[in-house]
């Protein structure tokens, strides 16, 4: 598919699953699958189809329900067909019809000489619209590639970062070995999905879920693991820098100083892990992603820590003052 055009056929190939599923079939207009459709929205043409023109959004996928379907064939029946010709002079990508119920034949002829593309689907107009719309606002999202491995730690999304031959691979190979799940490695897709959700994938699922290990070379990790250790896509929520230790470098000790990185606008929470031998990589990212949950619950350790230092220092302060004062009696 071209990364900058996304056709009436390209809906049709999409590969979804569950509850994404559209169940589209072309039954109309084939030679028009090649029309481009330019956005997330869609549009209900009741009324285009009773001749009202007037901002007809005519760029947005139409859907036609089982009202606009009971109007078509009251217009054929009154032989009020005028409509039809006028809304096919517009460059619309395509009509889709729900419920499993085929349009009207005059309809579908004008269409047809229109090379209008007609889709079908068995879903209700509620059910194909929510679904619709939830795919497309994926489709055209916002995106960027990122050099790393995005995996899944306690349900947490943790995006490896670093330089090439750091160990970003072979951190994630152990944490594989823990339990938890590779999203993606080398190469992460990152989408920004209603705005603020960034959502990682593999950048190409030829090679999905394959890892490069230095000296053992390419691992297919669903062979080797099972099916429980990968995931298709991901949240990013956490970004773990890992860089060679720098003795010059004064790292966080305490942890209430926050680093974030944005990505497509979206700020996420940034930890740099200084690598080292003797250093347990995966346990560390183990613990990031544990203390980055207490976060979201609420509970933030180093805060907590600074608050009873400073009651600490408070009441030693006053013991001070009080036993100062006692002695002097």
């Amino acid at each position: 598919m071209d990364e900058k055009r996304f056709t009436v056929l390209d809906l049709l190939d999409l590969d979804l699953k569950e509850h994404d599923t559209l169940d589209l079939r072309c039954i109309g207009g084939r030679k028009g699958l090649g029309r481009e459709i330019n956005g997330a929205d869609i549009n209900r043409p009741g009324l285009a189809l009773s001749g009202f023109f007037e901002s007809f959004a005519f760029q947005r996928i139409q859907l036609i329900g089982k009202g606009e379907s009971a109007y078509l064939r009251l217009l054929a029946a009154e032989a009020r067909n005028e409509s039809f010709g006028k809304i096919f002079s517009y460059p619309v990508p395509c009509f889709i019809f729900t419920n499993g119920e085929p349009p009207e034949p005059n309809f579908a002829a004008a269409a047809e000489a229109a090379d209008c593309p007609i889709l079908l689907s068995p879903l209700s107009s509620t059910e194909l619209a929510a679904r619709l719309m939830r795919v497309l606002a994926t489709v055209f999202a916002p995106k960027t590639s990122v050099h790393g491995v995005l995996v899944e730690v306690f349900g947490i999304g943790i995006l490896l970062t670093g330089d090439s031959g750091v160990g970003k691979s072979e951190t994630a190979l152990e944490l594989i070995e823990r339990g938890h799940r590779l999203v993606a490695d080398d190469v992460v897709e990152i989408r920004c999905v209603s705005g603020n959700i960034l959502m990682g994938s593999g950048a190409n699922k030829v090679i999905g879920h394959h890892m490069e290990i230095r000296g053992l070379g390419i691992i297919n990790v669903t062979h080797l693991f099972g099916v429980g250790a990968i995931r298709d896509k991901k949240q990013v929520q956490l970004i773990c820098m890992l860089e060679e230790w720098d003795s010059n470098k004064v790292y966080d000790r305490i942890g209430t100083d926050e680093n974030f990185e944005e990505i497509l606008g979206v700020k996420i929470p940034k930890l740099e892990i200084p690598v080292k031998p003797g250093r347990n990589i995966p346990i560390i990212v183990e613990t990031a992603a544990m203390n980055e949950r207490l976060k979201k619950m609420g509970y933030h350790s180093a805060r907590e820590f600074n608050q009873n230092i400073l009651r600490w220092l408070e009441s030693e302060s006053a013991r001070a003052v009080y036993f100062g004062r006692d002695e002097s009696i």
